[in-house]
């Protein structure tokens, strides 16, 4: 098949969470499959043409939005031997940030990613590229399902391309004022409540979820949460009216980019039959953070946007009795609201040796914690899959997590009779849960070593490779065109 990818950001052009992982990976294993598969992404400031070797190949490429034409320029480069272009225009996307300026959202958000759906379609007309399957990821690119439907329903050149739309996170749909729906063109008759029309705003992703030919997210206990309330923000009646159409897909993992064996960023290797290299881990880890150098005491692991989505203002309601009451050391890395920053940021002076962070993101940083950390703590409101609590179980790095979404699908729970699982599971976010959780892990640890350590050969033994999911997109891909066939 034909199949081109849309998306906002991928690795390792651009990155701001899990959905840069995955558009940059899945391409690769879906062309192993012997897919003719092309990425496209915005060309934001910060990807540098030098650096990627990126060359024009269109220029101008015009592009119609509702009340005028648009131009812009085409780039090509490659990763893994997937083509990918670039839709540059200075005014949309040459921007230091991507979404926002580091405060506030930009307030054309609307146009510029109703501009870059436009601009992916007719990047295929240009390029003579006829896909099967047109993949969009996230409101940003939602609008390309409707557009197929709305202006290319009967155009000879798309008539058999069909549309996959993937919900990343349902917590971010594209709501905007009704004031830039002209400039998107997609008919008055189409704003109105089951498709774009959210309480007079415009909605990209309720417009994706009514046009798409299929829907997806990423893990199955995800799809499921979003068919109700509050896990589908809104949009659960609406999904459940697709729910034949709709299936969760649980994420892979790189495990060319995580893996304990092969890992370019730590300070050595190590695998299930040689834990020597992790302790020679975690001590560069303890030593990094400025944390007290001990081999026998349990390290636990953050790397996480600091938001309330991931929990972190709860555990901030409890982790000082945490560490007053347990033989245990933190390791934090991670950025996000401004009050969780100072929080985190300044603990290490109130703990010193006991609590280390960094406030920001650095992939060797990220690395070191997975590898050299012995628990992983993700204590998620919501989480449509995680991808670092499948990091974590490559590593030996036990996940302590909230019972959701594609946490649930990843970690099973340690049952302390049979001394078997691969990580510790709690049901309710409150402080009190995350405590006890933490205090079975780190019991665990002490009073029963050799289910610390059956549990960590386990858990690198689990494999959440691309390819079983690519396999799964196929199927999908395979169902989205007798979907489109029917609207012929």
């Amino acid at each position: 098949m034909k199949i081109l990818f849309a998306a906002s950001e991928a690795v390792p052009f651009v990155k701001t969470g899990g959905l840069a992982d995955v558009c940059g990976a899945l391409p690769k294993y879906l062309r192993k499959l012997g897919h003719d598969v092309r990425l496209v992404l915005p060309r934001y400031w910060a990807i540098n043409r030098e650096q990627y070797n990126l060359k024009s190949v269109i220029s101008p490429l015009s592009v119609q939005m509702g009340n005028c034409n648009v131009w812009c320029e085409v780039l090509e480069g490659a990763v893994d031997e997937v083509p990918v272009y670039f839709i540059e225009h200075e005014n949309f996307f040459g921007r230091a940030g991507i979404y926002d300026d580091g405060r506030w959202e930009y307030g054309d958000n609307a146009e510029r990613f109703g501009f870059f759906a436009r601009a992916c379609i007719e990047l295929c007309r240009n390029l003579n590229f006829q896909p099967d399957i047109i993949h969009s990821h996230d409101w940003q690119v939602a609008l390309i399902p409707a557009y197929l439907k709305i202006w290319h329903l009967h155009d000879p050149f798309f008539e058999k391309t069909a549309s996959v739309f993937t919900i990343h996170n349902i917590a971010y749909q594209g709501v905007f004022h009704s004031w830039f729906y002209p400039f998107l063109g997609l008919g008055h008759e189409n704003f109105v409540e089951p498709k774009f029309e959210n309480y007079q705003c415009v909605n990209f992703m309720k417009g994706a979820i009514f046009y798409a030919d299929c829907v997806s997210t990423v893990s199955p206990s995800y799809a499921n949460e979003i068919l109700s309330e509050p896990g589908g923000n809104g949009l659960s009646q609406y999904l459940g009216r697709r729910r034949e159409d709709l299936v969760g897909i649980l994420n892979g993992v790189d495990y060319d980019n995580w893996n304990p064996e092969t890992d370019r960023y730590t300070p050595e290797y190590y695998s299930a039959n040689d834990f020597s290299g992790k302790a020679i881990c975690k001590r560069r880890l303890q030593q990094e953070f400025l944390l007290e150098v001990k081999g026998k005491i349990p390290v636990i692991g953050v790397v996480s946007r600091l938001t309330d989505q991931k929990g972190f203002q709860v555990l901030a309601a409890i982790i000082k009795w945490i560490v007053r009451n347990m033989v245990v050391q933190f390791v934090f890395l991670g950025s996000g609201e401004k009050w969780m920053e100072d929080f985190y940021g300044g603990l290490p002076a109130k703990f010193p040796g006991r609590i280390g962070a960094w406030i920001g993101y650095d992939t060797r940083k990220a690395h070191l914690i997975e590898a050299g950390s012995d628990f992983f703590l993700m204590p998620s409101l919501f989480e449509p899959c995680g991808l670092n609590q499948i990091y974590s179980l490559k590593y030996g790095t036990l996940p302590i997590v909230r019972e959701t979404g594609g946490l649930k699908d990843t970690v099973e729970q340690y049952s302390e009779t049979l001394g078997t699982g691969t990580g510790f599971r709690f049901q309710i976010l409150d402080p009190m849960s995350i405590y006890y959780t933490i205090g079975w892990a780190v019991s665990t640890y002490y009073d029963r070593p050799q289910h610390f350590m059956a549990m960590r050969k386990e858990a690198m033994q689990q494999n959440f490779n691309w390819i079983d999911s690519a396999k799964k997109y196929e199927t999908l891909y395979h169902k989205a065109l007798d979907r489109r066939a029917s609207w012929q």
